[in-house]
């Protein structure tokens, strides 16, 4: 079988650039990837314009990744059999340093097209046309600058490719990775460690390169040194976690920013005896406790606003922590309310979580803590309530996605919290922990107890949930229970419309989850 020239991971970047406007790629070193990046390069250059071709513009922050990548183009023309290409250089005079001209590096092809190499400079852009490729942004001295330039190019149907190792958590790069995956910007986002890209076989590569033979020992042992050449840098250059980043991820001026005086926050704790008593008096108990003080919430709520949760678990150590928020208009989530629960027993909080979600109108989504302890209650939710219910496995991973789209919304306005100093505690616990917001280890006390971040990860699990694609709901009519059946028509009761209200339903099939088919 005939070896393929491109590893996976290069293949789905040459298949991203050819159906994104903008792709943004951040990558371990010597993956590879600049080398792909040439043959984009040569590939769209060497297509007539009538077929898609364009100029190419390679922007690297020195001159000798300009004549390394001109290089790299060079030799996959030849390969592809682009006799007509021809290699050049010439300068480029800065109009902002007219003594210093800069030596730029350039490729023609037949089809009229060119693959250009420019020097780090906004400028350089002006007039131009066609795809640019910026390498290793998050070392150039401008590149919130070099970024409007290329971005310009989009409006006549241009691509940017923005290729780079991270340089710290305040570059802008980062900024720019976080937007991408926070949903501010619309472009596409790839992002290959060093193991990433050792699964993909780039090992292999290196020694079928130097004639060597593969083994998974020596891969191993090759990794290790690496990772040990690298030290304390390894977790920026070779897995994608840019340095430094302390301190809170949320400024307490932009949480108080968002609270509302009005907001209620429920609390309820057993203590250690409350487990010991009969079924019956523990769910007596619950059942006042959700009367008196959960009914008077859930009675309130906007039966036409739809509604997500998160539910962050906790047992003995730990805060469970409900939290539910209303879906308005124009994007803004309004917290509807919050419950903490504190040593209270497994089946007490299933009680508490579901006769929550059997009275919340128009319930979207929702997102559990499916960790540890927090498993049991996840897995009887979804069950009950079905896929709109997720249950999160939560890891450095799910962190990393979903911890930028909740601070964009901080950010830009929409989201409102309860005025609640323990709860303003526990997002302000939102620490950068190699390069991820997260709650780090460790415990803060509160008036009611000891906490860990539990609100601010049950914030995060209903943002998560928000933003879940709404379930589609099919059926085909099942007749009322209610419907007279002598006559034509229907006069709709009293107890019906009561139903259809507290349900926020339209039709006779308000309490129908799913698709019924017959």
């Amino acid at each position: 079988m005939t070896k393929s020239v491109f590893l996976p991971y290069q293949a789905a970047l040459m298949e991203a650039v050819r159906t994104h406007q903008v792709t943004v790629i951040e990558k371990s070193r010597r993956t590879g990837i600049s080398w792909a990046a040439s043959f984009i390069a040569d590939l769209t250059a060497a297509l007539a314009q009538k077929d898609g071709g364009t100029d190419v513009f390679y922007i690297g922050y020195n001159l000798e990744m300009a004549r390394e990548f001109i290089d790299y183009c060079a030799d996959h023309a030849k390969i592809m059999q682009q006799a007509t290409h021809r290699v050049s250089e010439s300068f480029w005079n800065d109009p902002d340093k007219e003594e210093k001209d800069i030596k730029v590096f350039r490729i023609d092809f037949g089809s009229g097209n060119k693959v250009l190499a420019l020097p780090s400079r906004p400028r350089a852009l002006r007039g131009m046309q066609g795809l640019v490729i910026i390498d290793e942004a998050a070392f150039h001295d401008n590149l919130d600058e070099l970024l409007k330039a290329a971005l310009a190019l989009l409006m006549w149907g241009g691509k940017v490719l923005i290729i780079s190792t991270h340089n710290g958590d305040m570059n802008p790069f980062n900024t720019l990775v976080n937007e991408v995956r926070s949903g501010r910007k619309p472009y596409h986002l790839m992002r290959l460690t060093l193991d990433d890209a050792l699964h993909d076989g780039l090992y292999r590569k290196i020694c079928d390169k130097k004639g060597e033979a593969w083994s998974l020992e020596g891969e191993r042992a090759w990794r290790d040194a690496i990772f040990a050449n690298y030290g304390e840098a390894a977790a920026e250059e070779l897995d994608c976690i840019p340095s430094s980043g302390t301190g809170a991820y949320l400024p307490l001026a932009l949480i108080e920013a968002r609270t509302e005086a009005d907001v209620p926050v429920v609390r309820w704790g057993c203590d250690s005896g409350f487990v010991l008593l009969s079924e019956k008096l523990r769910m007596a108990e619950t059942d006042f406790f959700i009367s008196e003080q959960l009914a008077p919430l859930l009675a309130a709520m906007d039966r036409k606003t739809p509604h997500v949760f998160g539910v962050d678990f906790g047992r003995s150590g730990d805060l469970t922590v409900i939290w539910m928020l209303a879906l308005e208009e124009r994007l803004q989530r309004r917290t509807a309310f919050v419950v903490e629960l504190r040593n209270v027993p497994f089946e007490q909080q299933k009680q508490i979580l579901h006769h929550i979600l059997e009275a919340t109108p128009f319930l979207r989504a929702g997102a559990l803590d499916g960790r540890g302890n927090g498993q049991y209650l996840a897995e009887v939710t979804v069950q009950k309530f079905g896929s709109r219910i997720e249950a999160v496995m939560l890891s450095e991973g799910w962190y990393r996605e979903n911890m930028p789209p909740l601070k964009a919304g901080f950010e830009d306005g929409i989201i409102t919290l309860p005025q609640d100093r323990e709860i303003v505690d526990d997002l302000r616990a939102l620490t950068l922990v190699r390069g991820v917001a997260r709650v780090p280890e460790g415990r803060t006390t509160g008036s009611t107890g000891k906490r860990h971040g539990d609100a601010g990860i049950a914030l995060a699990l209903a943002w998560k949930a928000s933003r879940a694609t709404p379930f589609d709901y099919g059926y085909t009519p099942v007749p009322s229970p209610w419907k007279r059946h002598e006559g034509a028509g229907h006069i709709e009761t009293a107890q019906e419309q009561e139903e259809r209200d507290r349900m926020g339903a339209a039709s006779d099939v308000f309490g129908v989850i799913g698709k019924v088919i017959f």
